[in-house]
């Protein structure tokens, strides 16, 4: 018989290694080359109002390209269930992250591996994350209208004692300046990375992306 209690302390305590997502994926060519770097997942953004936005037919395309065990993150904005399954339709998604207001019960309802994430400013925004039996993404909270992608962090010293019973992202303004703190906060079960590694919204820069997943990769990542 499966022990499920211990499974969840496994990953709310993971194994020392991060994994790692660069989102906002637009070209074939920032995919594969982020695929060559070891990178464990990949996001398309599904939200027309992002700069990143990829349309479903386009990222299925990328996505069929990549090699096995990269894994295909959709990421959506206040979607309806219908929109989701749009995208679905067309497009092979391995994993659903809901970005917006959306509540326990509708990520519980999906058919694909959910990624929760919270907008975070102070530590009364981790306490919505105790709500959700599923993966959280913490990232920084955007102005009104805005979700993710800003190139901007959170105080990360408010994550001193946090803890989930499912395995903790932390996304916003991650880069090559700051991964070791990222690290260093606490371990991680993954970093997502965007604004980080590009050269403008969706257009992702091969040496930045290079230097970081070297630096996520050997650095305090051992």
């Amino acid at each position: 018989m499966i022990d499920y209690a211990s499974l969840m302390t496994y990953f709310s305590h993971p194994p020392l290694r991060t994994r790692t997502k660069i989102c906002g994926i637009t070209r074939l060519e920032d995919a594969l080359f982020a695929s060559s770097l070891g990178v464990d997942a990949l996001g398309f953004v599904f939200y027309k109002k992002s700069p990143r936005y990829i349309e479903p037919m386009k990222a299925a395309a990328i996505i069929r390209e990549l090699p096995p065990f990269v894994s295909a993150v959709g990421l959506f904005v206040n979607p309806s269930q219908q929109e989701i399954d749009d995208v679905l339709s067309c497009c092979p998604l391995g994993v659903v992250q809901l970005h917006g207001d959306e509540s326990p019960e509708f990520c519980q309802a999906q058919h694909r591996r959910v990624i929760k994430a919270i907008a975070v400013n102070d530590a009364d925004d981790l306490k919505r994350a105790k709500q959700y039996d599923c993966p959280v993404l913490l990232d920084a909270k955007a102005p009104k209208g805005v979700y993710g992608g800003t190139g901007h962090s959170f105080d990360w010293s408010l994550l001193q004692g946090f803890e989930h019973d499912y395995p903790l992202i932390l996304a916003g303004g991650i880069d090559i300046n700051n991964v070791n703190a990222a690290l260093a906060c606490r371990q991680w079960f993954a970093l997502d990375v965007s604004s980080g590694v590009e050269i403008s919204p969706g257009m992702k820069d091969s040496i930045k992306m290079k230097a970081l997943i070297e630096r996520i990769h050997t650095g305090l990542n051992k």
